[in-house]
């Protein structure tokens, strides 16, 4: 099969299979194949804007990342409340980013010794996180697919609509080290106060590992709170996850899954707590890595011992951040197993604002983002399931030619809840 072929038909899998508005038309290219229709093209800033009801988003071609997503908050002010850049360009320009809004590919997260083992083959991949000198100047491990994995390249969009944009990206063989060439096609719909996302990648040549996720910044005062610049006020609850992975003391799992116990400082999952609650706890010190305090941490969504189950149909989310200042809710439904929470302690205040956010009046605070100044969610698998046999992952995160596809599913659903019932559950504020 030609790879405009198989391209043209993945294209169809990620974009038909949403809904549409009547009257919207799909554009784009794959390959040499054309799309009929025109796309509005990006802004001067190279955003794409889609829109839906009580949300917007702006997104870029660069690691088919969002860029700006704006909501009202519960006064009626508009919040940009993701990470980002102002200008499209400067993504690239700029290679201390840290995955800004992307899609980190082919494998998202870390792999242990930059290996793996498919079939009886050991392969070998570029490695790029903790750097080990003089021998490993580059790292001994490797994170969100390589030094130049999927969220620092140039996706291709190939629709655009009013409410929706798919970008797909061809990786070839052998790129960073992986086995076998991987088409992959991520579509974005925004609807009533939701952003629905779907990430479609296929094998098309070899056996090959295959784990993608999004890796947006958030902060839903939209770095606008006037009594803190972190967002260690959010509320986070994560009621299915009672376990998490464990990891060394640089975040390499060890193959053991861990009991989050109740009142613990891992324990979002009995009740929902600001992410700052426990910082002053020294059981938190080097619960992200050595010498760190905070979360970077993978936890498990035990929703399987349910039996089978839609995660659509699911009243309780398997995350929810909130914060109290802006009332600015978010819950998020997923198909995916785990959930890794990242609290940004890495962040040391270089990176800038966007015009579009911070504070409006004369302050004396630094228009950057701060250390803890926002959280990144990431649904996704086990990280490093493909070194940790023994936890069943296979059929998730490696892929054949002629077999099933990878697939994920998230729908990010926002609320306004300025009370404090919105720190209680389901049927709340």
């Amino acid at each position: 099969m030609r790879v405009s072929t198989l391209g043209f038909a993945l294209w169809a899998l990620a974009v038909l299979a949403r809904p549409q508005t009547p009257g919207q038309t799909l554009t784009g290219t794959v390959g040499n194949d054309t799309i009929a229709g025109s796309s509005s093209g990006p802004d001067k800033n190279g955003k794409y804007e889609i829109s839906g009801i009580g949300i917007r988003a702006d997104f870029i071609a660069y690691g088919a990342s969002i860029s700006n997503l704006f909501l009202n908050d519960s006064a009626g002010v508009e919040r940009d409340v993701v990470g980002g850049f102002d200008n499209a360009s400067y993504y690239s320009v700029d290679r201390q980013h840290p995955h800004f809004g992307g899609v980190p590919g082919r494998y998202a997260n870390r792999i242990k010794n930059s290996s793996f083992v498919i079939d009886g083959t050991t392969y070998n991949i570029l490695p790029n996180d903790n750097p080990l000198p003089p021998d490993h100047p580059e790292g001994v491990d490797t994170l969100h697919g390589g030094p130049n994995g999927w969220d620092w390249r140039n996706w291709t969009v190939v629709a655009h609509t009013s409410n929706s944009i798919t970008f797909s990206i061809t990786d070839q063989d052998g790129d960073q080290g992986f086995p076998g060439e991987v088409v992959s096609y991520v579509t974005y719909t925004l609807g009533n106060m939701t952003w629905d996302i779907r990430m479609v990648a296929l094998a098309t040549t070899k056996v090959t590992p295959i784990m993608l996720s999004s890796h947006t910044y958030w902060n839903l005062d939209g770095f606008a709170n006037n009594n803190t610049a972190t967002a260690l006020n959010h509320s986070l609850w994560l009621p299915y996850s009672g376990e998490r992975v464990g990891v060394d003391s640089i975040l390499i799992p060890t193959g053991d899954i861990l009991s989050n116990q109740p009142g613990s400082v891992n324990d979002f999952w009995s009740t929902p707590k600001q992410i700052g609650a426990n910082f002053s706890n020294p059981d938190l010190l080097g619960n992200c890595g050595e010498n760190c305090t905070g979360y970077d941490n993978c936890y498990v969504n035990n929703l399987r011992h349910e039996g089978t189950y839609d995660w659509r149909e699911q009243e309780v989310p398997v995350a929810r951040l909130r914060s109290a200042w802006s009332g600015i809710q978010l819950d998020v439904f997923t198909d995916q197993d785990a959930f890794q929470v990242y609290s940004c302690g890495g962040q040391n205040g270089s990176m800038a604002l966007k015009n579009t956010q911070g504070l409006s009046d004369v302050s004396d605070r630094p228009r950057t983002i701060q250390q803890y100044g926002c959280v990144v969610l990431e649904v996704q698998d086990y990280i490093d399931g493909i070194n940790q046999p023994q936890w069943g992952r296979g059929k998730k995160q490696i892929f054949e030619p002629g077999g099933d596809p990878y697939v994920l599913q998230a729908s990010y659903r926002f609320s306004l809840n300025d009370t404090m019932m919105g720190l209680l559950g389901p049927g709340s504020g």
